[in-house]
């Protein structure tokens, strides 16, 4: 196989993303990118975890918060590390397969890992993260180039090291010709915001929590493991006094670039609360911080387009719209995946790093400048 990384080459390329949110789904895309253009987008599939790598999962985000980035990690680590690797590893398998794509096509996997903890610089205080992923190994499994751990380079430099999918957020824009009244919200287990004009550059940050404290208010409730459509918080009223407890955070204030944590905001702030009251709450909350995200904007877009499980979430939706006075659309309506942005996102960022171009900027990451990232690990 020959390996092209001197200059930008249109090809295939693989995406891999497992979210803070833990819905025990591998997302897999196929996308053919120079890592500028969005050529055309390939076979995607959600491939669900067995049960025993979800459980180890969930275990091992556990540890990973009682560890902290204090003493040695987690035993634990490298046996998730292991099991994660190889399921990642076939599904990729089963990508190529089904896609019926030959794999000298294909220029390289972009594999992000699962983020276990992630801390953003603070003042003398270094940024952190951590992302579990064999990359090496899925290379040498696969016989085809694997790029992985993009983030350790730009906290490195002093960046935040997130969020990663802005330069392929414009990349979509551009595609479908969208000017600067638009703007992208990826509703994950956080809320993601990217925004793109002439005048300003490209600007993202973390808005706060999303799916995440959601969700593990409904696992701790019994009844499921999401919101589905929102159904729950639709029965539910929101506590607004709780609401602007928690939208008093300095975080919601703090001009961007910002990053956060899955863990950084709680299902906590809903206890005593009924489940569904619980529900609107903690969902009202994610749309309050894409409200407070909006406003720090330079220049305020008149859309919004939304991917991500949340967007699935019509209460959340609805509530987006009222509380940040915009208009809202899904990913799906402008003919994209919505689940597999951030996937593609990473097969994206794989040609950039094979080309050595770079995949964070100064306004999306905090980072001094614009930097390359990510490790290519060729099959050995």
């Amino acid at each position: 196989m020959v390996y092209l990384s001197e200059k930008m080459t249109m090809r295939w390329h693989i995406g891999l993303m497992t979210g803070t949110v833990l819905d025990g789904n591998i997302d897999v895309a196929l996308l053919r990118t120079d890592g500028k253009i969005i050529e055309e987008f390939g076979y995607y599939d959600l491939i669900p975890y067995d049960a025993e790598v979800k459980e180890l999962l969930i275990k091992t985000l556990d540890e990973a918060q009682m560890w902290n980035f204090n003493g040695p990690e987690p035993e634990i680590f490298s046996k998730t590390e292991a099991a994660l690797t190889n399921s990642q590893t076939m599904a990729v398998q089963k990508c190529i397969k089904l896609s019926g794509i030959d794999e000298n096509e294909i220029g390289a996997v972009g594999f992000h890992g699962q983020t276990v903890l992630h801390r953003a610089p603070c003042g003398s205080l270094k940024g952190a993260t951590r992302q579990l992923g064999d990359g090496q190994a899925m290379a040498n499994q696969l016989g085809i180039p694997v790029v992985y751990d993009f983030r350790s380079n730009d906290m490195k430099e002093g960046g935040q090291g997130a969020p990663l999918c802005p330069i392929y957020h414009a990349a979509l824009l551009k595609k479908i010709g969208a000017t600067s009244n638009t703007a992208i919200l990826n509703l994950g287990g956080l809320g993601n915001l990217s925004f793109s004009s002439e005048e300003c550059g490209l600007i993202a940050f973390d808005t706060g929590p999303a799916n995440a404290p959601l969700n593990d208010w409904i696992k701790l409730s019994n009844i499921g493991e999401m919101d589905i459509n929102g159904d729950i918080a639709a029965k539910g009223k929101v506590n607004e006094s709780k609401l602007s407890e928690v939208l008093s955070d300095p975080y919601f204030e703090m001009s961007f670039p910002k990053s956060l944590d899955r863990f950084s905001f709680s299902h906590r702030i809903a206890e005593g609360m009924s489940i569904e009251d619980g529900a609107a709450t903690l969902t009202a909350l994610a749309a309050a911080a894409v409200a407070k995200g909006i406003d720090l904007l330079p220049v305020r877009p008149t859309q919004l387009i939304v991917s991500g499980g949340g967007r699935k979430n019509f209460t959340m939706m609805r509530e987006i719209s009222i509380r940040a006075n915009i208009k809202v659309e899904t990913a799906d309506k402008y003919n994209w995946r919505g689940d597999a942005i951030e996937a593609e996102c990473f097969a994206f960022l794989a040609a950039r790093t094979l080309a050595n171009i770079p995949i964070s900027y100064p306004k999306t990451t905090g980072v001094w400048k614009p930097m390359t990232g990510g490790v290519i690990a060729y099959p050995s």
